[in-house]
């Protein structure tokens, strides 16, 4: 049920831009955004994980440059039953984590500098499990595919307002109505960052779940969700607002304003309280 509800959501979302191509452009522009956004997805098939690590910085690293953290992945794939990612740090002081790649052959799993830091090993499993979970279920091609999509609906709109202020847009010609079309050029943007909110929340419950079963230990993640929140809340992270909903927690928690109103993450204590209910059998 919850993939069905994820291909509705990416359906929507396609559908979405393609509804901002047809508002500015009529016919013409609808074919060529969807054009567009079969093109986006084909090119970020490819080339996701290069595109994500560069936005966060990140540095491939081999096993004997951190060999606790590669050990601890390996064991932990071999429990999800993986073969084993290539692993990345990135140089950020925020604790956090997040997994890229377009499928679990060509899988990456980064965590940032502050995450070895500041996490005991418990939660730092628990953190690699999730991610681990993310890669078993393929959402890391999911989730950069979506941010691209939002981003790109958002730009595509700012363009198109800027057209409707110049007295550009469809032609009356076509049945155009200005108003009707100017305001899903308005909405369009919101409505993109709601979808790529359900689909990301979603996708996270589900990861937290198997990433405790991988680890075992439900309660470890849960310790490490609340003080990767409260860490993030503290320890801002210059990283672009597209490749947010990648990482484990937001990371623009402590940049205040939309970054919050509009996050992509569910809220650590739904997700607290979700594991802590996976726990409670395990403790009698």
């Amino acid at each position: 049920m919850n993939n069905l509800k994820v291909f509705v959501l990416m359906a929507g979302l396609t559908a979405l831009f393609g509804a901002v191509g047809g508002a500015y452009g009529g016919k013409t522009g609808l074919v060529l955004a969807l054009v567009l956004a079969a093109g986006m997805n084909l090119f970020m098939y490819w080339n996701s994980a290069s595109m994500v690590l560069r936005s966060y910085g990140a540095r491939v690293i081999e096993p004997s440059q951190a060999p606790e953290l590669y050990a601890m992945v390996d064991r932990l794939r071999q429990r999800a039953g993986l073969p084993m990612p290539t692993v990345a740090i990135a140089p950020h002081d925020q604790p956090n984590a997040f997994a890229t790649g377009r499928d679990p052959e060509h899988a990456v799993v980064c965590v940032t500098e502050g995450l070895l830091r500041l996490i005991g090993p418990e939660e730092l499993e628990g953190v690699i499990a999730h991610e681990l979970a993310h890669i078993k279920h393929r959402d890391m091609l999911l989730q950069t595919i979506t941010a691209t999509l939002a981003g790109a609906i958002s730009s595509f709109a700012s363009i198109a307002k800027l057209g409707y202020v110049l007295g550009g847009g469809r032609s009356d010609e076509e049945g155009n109505n200005p108003i009707a079309g100017l305001a899903m050029i308005i909405v369009a943007p919101i409505a993109a960052v709601l979808i790529q909110f359900a689909i990301s929340r979603q996708r996270e419950f589900k990861a937290d779940a198997v990433g405790a079963e991988i680890c075992g230990r439900p309660l470890g993640l849960a310790s490490a969700l609340r003080k990767l929140d409260a860490y993030a809340k503290r320890i801002p992270m210059a990283v672009s607002p597209s490749v947010a909903p990648l990482a484990m927690v937001n990371p623009l928690a402590g940049m205040g304003g939309l970054s919050v109103l509009f996050s992509t993450h569910p809220s650590t204590e739904q997700r607290v309280a979700k594991l802590s209910a996976m726990a409670a059998p395990l403790q009698r």
